[in-house]
């Protein structure tokens, strides 16, 4: 067994700013945030069954931020934690925060109790809407238990996906909370996009999990690449941001409703051309591009349709 207890005399840093935003990987909010922005455009360009639209208040709007941050932040360092042993065992994550010393477990434990409480305070925000709060414990439960999924289940990667599909319903509940009844009809826009988050997430993770294949079959951990091979994994993942775009365009049609309308249509069509671009950067004999893959296009594709829908909705 691998020792992976840091160093004692290493373990009396605090860690740098660097250190503490590398370990929650915080330039990757760059994927779940813009949709969460983009199902909060959506929410206040839908009118109400009153025929009027929700009030944007700038307290709602920092909320979500501030429960986009917070939750995430909590969610990656709780995975690093739960992982430590096995990211010191692995050759690709050995120099990561926790294994090479550079911070320590009782800190990260104090970070993640910390934004576990930013995030249950930051739906305060939302007040007098009392949902978020209400629903923040629960949500906070199920983004953490993911990082315990590969322990048991190839699902996982669907597990990260409907973790991430959260925030753009989350968002919508944020907004229209006490002026909307949160019926299906109501819904039906961010439960699309939420849709749209969870395949495209599920398909990347796939894709970004092939370069531990053999490592997670030998460590006993639960990944689609280690338990049916690359290969197949690849293809799932296509089929994965297949459902995807055939649900984009879904959303493009029924948000019409929200303003949603040609510029949109036009970053559903890069999109797919973005997927697209993604499959042929990795092939089975050829994974040294998967985090090219992973992060340049998914950002892009994340950006394009935010971009795209603000532009529709506020200029339709």
């Amino acid at each position: 067994m691998t020792d992976f207890t840091a160093d004692p005399s290493v373990g009396q840093t605090r860690g740098t700013i660097a250190d503490w935003l590398g370990l929650i990987r915080f330039s990757h909010t760059i994927f779940a945030l813009p949709f969460a922005a983009l199902s909060t455009i959506l929410a206040f360009t839908t009118p109400l069954g009153s025929g009027q639209y929700p009030a944007i208040r700038f307290q709602d709007l920092l909320g979500i931020l501030c429960c986009m941050v917070f939750a995430r932040s909590a969610a990656m360092a709780f995975n690093r934690l739960t992982d430590q042993r096995f990211d010191a065992e692995n050759p690709r994550t050995a120099t990561r925060h926790l294994p090479s010393g550079r911070l320590t477990r009782p800190r990260v434990w104090a970070f993640v109790l910390l934004t576990s409480v930013g995030f249950v305070n930051s739906t305060l925000l939302f007040l007098p809407n009392t949902v978020p709060l209400a629903a923040s414990l629960p949500v906070l439960a199920f983004l953490l238990g993911y990082s315990l999924a590969k322990r048991f289940t190839i699902a996982a990667h669907l597990w990260l996906g409907a973790a991430l599909s959260l925030a753009p319903i989350c968002a919508w509940v944020a907004i229209r909370g006490v002026d909307s009844n949160l019926g299906m009809s109501d819904l039906m826009l961010p439960i699309i996009l939420a849709g749209v988050v969870a395949s495209w997430v599920t398909g990347f993770d796939i894709i970004y999990a092939c370069q531990d294949a053999d490592f997670d079959a030998r460590a006993g951990l639960h990944s689609i690449p280690g338990a049916l091979g690359v290969p197949m994994a690849l293809r799932i993942a296509a089929l994965s941001h297949l459902v995807m775009i055939v649900l984009l365009c879904v959303l493009a049609y029924v948000g019409r409703i929200a303003g949603l309308s040609w510029v949109f249509a036009g970053a559903v069509a890069m999109t797919s051309i973005l997927v697209v671009v993604q499959h042929r950067l990795v092939s089975p004999g050829q994974l040294t591009r998967v985090n090219e893959a992973f992060f340049n296009t998914n950002a892009a594709i994340s950006l394009i349709l935010l971009i795209a829908g603000a532009l529709d909705c506020w200029l339709t």
